[in-house]
């Protein structure tokens, strides 16, 4: 059996508790949810490319974020999943370069939150065009802010995220 490193679960809680603070952000403005998302803390999902304590602490931190902002049960249990695949799949391609990283968690909630949408929220529009609208926020948020995050870490992840 693997033990869990308390490195591993500190780097987790700190990236749920960042991704929790960044959404609650983005909702004090009205940004956090609906058919166009801007969530601010979609930047953090290239962190997965750096550590696999991500993988669980975007999870977490999004489904606390969905919770804490009042979205349907159903809503915090896929927005959390869509989450977790995107992390997953980053860091498991983590390999692929830079451009790559906010790729898996673009793609997974462009699919994932617009079937949340329609199904739990019964907002019309159809799929495309709900999908259309999520995909803009995640690409802003997700895809340009994340690559400015990549960038830093990048240049730090010797001091944020040693190797043993």
């Amino acid at each position: 059996m693997r033990r869990i490193s308390i490195r591993y679960l500190t780097e987790g809680a700190l990236i749920a508790a960042l991704y929790v603070a960044l959404t609650w952000l983005s909702s004090l403005v009205g940004l956090s949810s609906g058919a166009i998302q801007f969530r601010l803390s979609e930047a953090l999902c290239v962190l997965a490319a750096f550590t696999p304590a991500a993988i669980p602490g975007l999870a977490i931190g999004c489904a606390l974020a969905n919770l804490l902002t009042g979205s349907l049960p159903l809503d915090i249990l896929f927005g959390s999943l869509a989450t977790l695949l995107g992390a997953l799949v980053c860091w498991l391609t983590r390999r692929f370069g830079r451009l790559w990283a906010p790729v898996p968690n673009i793609l997974s909630n462009t699919v994932i939150v617009p079937l949340v949408l329609m199904f739990v929220y019964q907002l019309e529009g159809g799929f495309f065009l709900l999908a259309l609208g999520v995909f803009i926020g995640e690409f802003v948020c997700g895809g340009l802010l994340g690559l400015a995050v990549h960038a830093t870490c990048a240049r730090f992840s010797h001091r944020l995220f040693p190797q043993k």
